[in-house]
């Protein structure tokens, strides 16, 4: 069984959002041309509480792009981003949801970030679609969305250590970049790890 997973393709990564990712509204035609050839297609959703702790915004003094600690972790800060119950939080109305089974939410610790759709930074907590993934038979997963650099490369990592066979569709999917060359090296390591980039063309 193959799942698609989505990840993040919300408002305040889109452009126009507080932490918008170029070029990020592209992947969406993609996302949907793709999704009718799954039997399971899943999301994530980025959904932070106001006060958490990787907005530059709850550290006086700080600004985006700065380092604290978060949990005993070097965290990067970011604008404030992806608040609960916020427009910038919703996922992008173009997308497809017909054929989606579920929607996991991440993200609403304040005292930990969560990049990946399957575990917290810390791997303290679980969203639970590691087990619904395995509940369904799925043994491949195709990984897409925003951002590459971030989000989408937690998530593969995690689906490869979780035992999935593991696919990032390249045209899918669209990086953050704070520094140059951010997206290109995150590929190299999802690839080192076992991931297999390949393009939307070429899924059966």
């Amino acid at each position: 069984m193959k799942a698609l997973l989505v990840v993040d393709v919300q408002y305040d990564f889109l452009p126009g959002g507080s932490l918008a990712v170029p070029d990020g509204d592209k992947v969406i035609p993609v996302i949907n041309r793709i999704q009718d050839k799954f039997d399971i297609v899943v999301a994530t959703q980025d959904w932070h509480p106001k006060n958490h702790g990787s907005f530059a915004s709850n550290h006086q003094g700080k600004k985006a792009g700065d380092f604290v600690k978060l949990s005993g972790e070097d965290q990067i800060l970011w604008p404030d981003h992806c608040v609960q119950g916020t427009p910038g939080a919703q996922i992008h109305h173009d997308l497809k949801r017909k054929s989606w089974k579920k929607v996991f939410q991440k993200g609403t610790n304040p005292v930990v970030d969560s990049y990946s759709g399957f575990y917290d930074n810390n791997r303290g907590e679980d969203t639970g679609l590691a087990t619904y993934l395995k509940e369904h038979g799925v043994e491949e997963v195709f990984v897409t969305g925003l951002a590459a650099d971030y989000c989408v490369k937690f998530t593969v990592m995690d689906a490869i250590k979780e035992g999935f066979e593991t696919n990032l569709v390249e045209d899918a999917t669209k990086g953050v970049n704070l520094s140059s060359g951010d997206t290109e090296r995150a590929f190299t390591e999802m690839e080192k790890a076992g991931a297999k980039i390949i393009d939307s063309s070429s899924i059966p």
